[in-house]
């Protein structure tokens, strides 16, 4: 049977979780929102204030609206205070080992029929499912970031995941008015499937020295009409994230052309990690970015 979603939890308050935070309870959905680093809980809650802020000050929202949004998310401080929720969503970080050892500890928290997703823009949600108590409740729902602006949701369904599962989740991304699509179990699903090859494509013909970061995303901004350059975009992501995509990708497929570039590879173990670290392809340090190389 369908479920109706009126109660969230989410695991991890960083930019993904924080922002799905923030579109539930624009939706009128309560929010029960988990981190295990208290200052990163702490940070997540403003980091949505400030988003409601800035939404009143350029008129989307009224100042009376803003409150009966964030009134409904509330901070969760462990996996027990997640008992309630009808859909618990997991936005931790990209790493298999950390996810599965999450799920593994969760479910003893849950109601029976609760359902259980992750937002995971790459991993097999089948493996991560068999940590579950309930494979057949359990489904990826992929947000784009960032979350209050991206209209696409990817739902993935696992080799368990039953009809009732995907129904809700499809309910649940509609209540949100976002546009939902459906992809199979494969390696970085839709999306990341065409985008992150196209990044590391990108980051090769830096590496081989065809252009410069400049002229690579200038190139691809006016030449493709995208809206930023691919290495730009690169640092909006996070190039641990892309790397760690770009591995999921050469692992799962086992082709040569999903290998990460090495020098991808060279900026993630010096920490430049995009705009989060103030350093990637461009340095994010002065008034205005400055490319790198």
């Amino acid at each position: 049977m369908d479920m109706e979603i009126k109660r969230v939890g989410i695991i991890g308050a960083g930019q993904m979780g924080s922002g799905i935070a923030q579109v539930c309870a624009a939706a009128g959905l309560d929010v029960l929102l988990n981190d295990r680093d208290p200052n990163r809980l702490e940070t997540g809650l403003s980091s949505i204030d400030a988003g409601l802020s800035r939404l009143v000050s350029k008129g989307t929202i009224e100042e009376i609206e803003s409150r009966e949004i964030r009134s409904r998310i509330k901070p969760a401080h462990g996996f027990a205070d997640l008992g309630p929720a009808d859909l618990v969503i997991e936005a931790a970080t990209e790493n298999e080992a950390t996810k599965r050892e999450i799920f593994s500890t969760l479910c003893a928290s849950l109601r029976p029929d609760a359902i259980v997703a992750t937002n995971t823009s790459s991993i097999s949600i089948t493996r991560l499912a068999a940590a579950t108590d309930r494979p057949e409740r359990f489904i990826g729902i992929h947000f784009m970031n960032p979350v209050p602006v991206m209209q696409l949701v990817e739902l993935i369904r696992g080799i368990a995941t039953e009809d009732s599962t995907y129904e809700s989740a499809k309910a649940f991304i509609a209540k949100l008015g976002k546009i939902s699509t459906m992809s199979e179990d494969f390696p970085a699903f839709i999306v990341n499937r065409i985008l992150l090859p196209m990044i590391n494509e990108a980051i090769y013909t830096l590496y081989e020295g065809v252009g410069s970061v400049e002229s690579i995303d200038t190139a691809m901004k006016l030449g493709a009409n995208h809206p930023m350059g691919p290495l730009q975009l690169a640092d909006f992501i996070g190039l641990d994230t892309c790397l760690s995509v770009m591995q999921v990708l050469y692992e799962g497929l086992a082709d040569s052309k999903y290998r990460p570039c090495p020098l991808l590879v060279k900026y993630v173990e010096a920490g430049w990690l995009g705009r989060k670290a103030k350093r990637g392809f461009y340095d994010y340090r002065g008034p205005t970015p400055i490319p790198t190389r």
